[in-house]
């Protein structure tokens, strides 16, 4: 019995479970693995994104995205092989588009699109599945990835893709769209392409410009979510979790594009070079930027920036929206908290 007016007896708070992070226990809580799960629980932390959600999400997304803005991207490519030297061939982007459609039709636009197609898919994949995996383990506590991080996520993400798809998708691209301006074209199609330049070029062949490639690709994706994660994080604010509408993600998108194009169009200008049919001219990345300022002068360097710029913030504009809304229609279907 308890004296009168006396409270129940309870245990000292130091007997109770600590409890961590989700609810579980401090000592199931801690530790490398716990970080990318805890977010994911409910504790007020932002979710993350399962890095096989983010491959799914990132392909299709890809693969939707070049095929509606691959016109751009041909005259892009067009303008930027257009040598000062030979001299030039096109006197602009309006002449560009008409010599080429004078010439080959509407479809000339869309030459070389089927290298693009079949490497957007996987470069998609691996950008936003890299970007995740290394995200998912630099969060804090919370699920809050800082812009400092999350550029160094980009910067991984576009090194990853540069390797393992950029650099021969593109060096192939290049090649097709190239090989267009010539009297006699060689290639009948993506597989002949491929084939034909393996064949008298070895694998080596593909990998073309690999050091351009890589410089452009990781500065490409670390500008681009250094202001992603910058622009989200503002967006948010106190509320980690809060959905932001896709206008909004499209904006923000855009914006990264933009920030990326004015960032390094001389790599992407190099790059192209390195990839063409006259990449023999050149001993090296260095030496392709010194005969390209010798030469052209330094305004050589920014060819190609204006469909570049309309091509890369509606590229990155569409993808990260259809990217983040098949996220959100897998988080549904795929449950992985």
């Amino acid at each position: 019995m308890l004296p009168a007016g006396s409270t129940k007896f309870q245990a000292p708070s130091a007997m109770k479970p600590v409890r961590g992070r989700g609810g579980l226990p401090a000592a199931l809580s801690s530790g490398p693995r716990s970080r990318v799960f805890a977010a994911a629980a409910p504790a007020g932390g932002q979710k993350l994104t399962h890095p096989g959600k983010a491959i799914l999400a990132g392909g299709i997304a890809g693969g939707i995205e070049i095929c509606i803005t691959f016109p751009t991207e041909y005259v892009k490519t067009q303008l930027q092989l257009d040598e000062k030297a030979n001299p030039p061939r096109y006197k602009g982007i309006g002449d560009c588009v008409s010599q080429t459609v004078r010439d080959h039709g509407i479809k000339g636009l869309y030459r070389g699109l089927s290298s693009l197609v079949y490497g957007s898919i996987p470069k998609s994949a691996v950008r936003f599945g890299m970007f995740e995996f290394l995200s998912n383990h630099m969060r804090d506590d919370q699920g809050k990835l800082n812009s400092t991080r999350g550029l160094l996520c980009g910067l991984g993400a576009g090194v990853a893709e540069a390797v393992l798809v950029v650099c021969p998708m593109e060096t192939i691209k290049v090649k097709f769209i190239h090989d267009q301006c010539s009297s006699n074209p060689q290639y009948r199609g993506f597989f002949h392409g491929v084939r034909e330049i393996v064949r008298q070029q070895g694998i080596k062949g593909t990998y073309q410009g690999l050091t351009a490639t890589v410089l452009k690709q990781g500065s490409n994706q670390a500008i681009r979510f250094f202001v992603m994660t910058s622009l989200r994080n503002w967006y948010k604010g106190d509320n980690p979790n809060k959905e932001i509408n896709p206008i909004v993600t499209g904006a923000f998108g855009a914006t990264a594009g933009a920030a990326s194009v004015f960032g390094n169009t001389p790599l992407d200008v190099i790059k192209t070079r390195m990839q063409g049919l006259q990449a023999h001219k050149y001993r090296s990345t260095y030496d392709c930027a010194y005969q390209i300022f010798k030469y052209e002068g330094p305004r050589a360097f920014f060819k190609g920036t204006v469909p570049r710029l309309g091509r890369v913030c509606l590229d990155v504009a569409i993808v990260f929206i259809i990217y983040e809304e098949v996220v959100k229609a897998l988080n549904k279907v795929w449950k992985t908290d």
